[in-house]
């Protein structure tokens, strides 16, 4: 009784000083292996637990079991044992805290997926790293409903991953779970680094393609690098145009964090011009109407410009490479784009061969005669 190992290859369970199981894998050597913990009960029953990949998880777990054996009460089985996928979505959801995320929407989509595909009823105690692996498998097997001709990308289904991860992570701070069985699960590598950067003569030809209320908000997102939502939902007060900025509260950005930006002179005028309405304290009106999307307009208005594949988040790349070739520093660009991380920011900056071209050498003149 006490602590046993499991072999990933054959799934018999071992002594913890085994070097290798019967099968001949070399348990010492593994660095990835679940551990399980064998004990009688109160009534003399024997009784085994799966607690996953940590050794001390298992250890502390063994200890409980034996304690409450002493105290002659009962023993509480693995708790998450008891749970299963669909209570902890309903419990995650239904947080305070989580309804308040300005990813929520996004959120309840991906667990809808994962719900679909490992199962409502699953116990939380099965769902094991080689469960989650077949279902990235199986999603990026999937077509794409946004996309028809595609499949689904290895991004969204570490959204969907990371969204699981957060839940069971969120579970066991509040004492649900012991521990989180999928810790292990790596994210699929993604190749999403989009590499649309317009010439000014292509946003010309954009910005002319576009309908009379599309267009200040091109303007916006090609100069000053705000995000879609954080244009759209612009109001009057957040504009200053006397100081040359737009404010943005708290509550208004993706970071949850203020941010100043200041207006390029073209955004300025873009602005000035924008008619304002008594029924409306928003500042982009579509026949004297809020709106909140425009994405067939703007495809229409690529597909005039003879622009492919290029998206309206494409314009925020176009910004803060703008932002660079101006000789900005990255402490301000960030500012303005409002991004928390370089490694993030980083993926905006693309250096294309005109740059590459103009290279200062250390050693630049040609030896002569060679």
């Amino acid at each position: 009784m006490g602590l046993v190992v499991e072999c990933p290859e054959c799934k018999k369970r071992n002594s913890p000083k085994s070097r290798k199981c019967s099968c001949g894998v070399a348990l010492k050597k593994l660095g990835h292996k679940n551990y399980w913990i064998e004990y009688y009960d109160e009534l003399a029953r024997r009784r085994r637990e799966r607690i996953g990949p940590s050794k001390a998880a298992a250890e502390q777990r063994y200890r409980e079991v034996l304690k409450a054996r002493t105290e002659g009460r009962y023993i509480d089985r693995d708790k998450s044992s008891r749970i299963t996928l669909g209570e902890l979505c309903t419990w995650y959801t239904g947080l305070v805290e989580v309804r308040a995320k300005a990813t929520y929407r996004k959120e309840f989509s991906s667990i809808k997926n994962l719900k679909r595909h490992l199962g409502e009823k699953t116990s939380l105690k099965d769902l094991t790293p080689g469960r989650v692996e077949a279902y990235q498998t199986v999603r990026l097997r999937e077509a794409s409903p946004r996309h028809p001709g595609s499949n689904i990308k290895p991004a969204t289904v570490n959204r969907e991953i990371a969204c699981l991860q957060t839940m069971l992570n969120r579970a066991v701070r509040h004492r649900k779970i012991e521990t989180n069985p999928i810790a292990v699960v790596r994210q699929l590598q993604e190749n999403n680094v989009r590499t649309s950067i317009l010439s000014q003569d292509e946003f010309e030809r954009l910005l002319a393609a576009c309908p009379v209320h599309l267009r200040p908000i091109v303007v916006l997102a090609y100069y000053l690098a705000m995000r879609k939502s954080e244009i759209l939902l612009l109001t009057w007060d957040e504009v200053d145009l006397e100081q040359g900025f737009i404010r943005l509260r708290s509550d208004r950005t993706k970071t949850r964090i203020a941010r100043s930006i200041p207006l390029h002179w073209r955004a300025r005028e873009a602005l000035e011009a924008v008619p304002r309405s008594d029924s409306s304290d928003r500042v982009f009106l579509k026949d004297g109407k809020p709106f909140n999307d425009f994405k067939r307009a703007f495809r229409t208005a690529c597909n005039k410009a003879g622009l492919k594949d290029f998206t309206f988040h494409d314009l925020r790349h176009c910004a803060v490479n703008n932002l660079r070739l101006a000789k900005n520093d990255y402490f301000k660009i960030m500012a303005v784009s409002g991004h928390k991380t370089t490694t993030v920011f980083k993926r905006y900056n693309l250096v294309t061969e005109e740059e590459l071209s103009k290279v200062a050498w250390h050693d630049a003149q040609h030896p002569q005669g060679s």
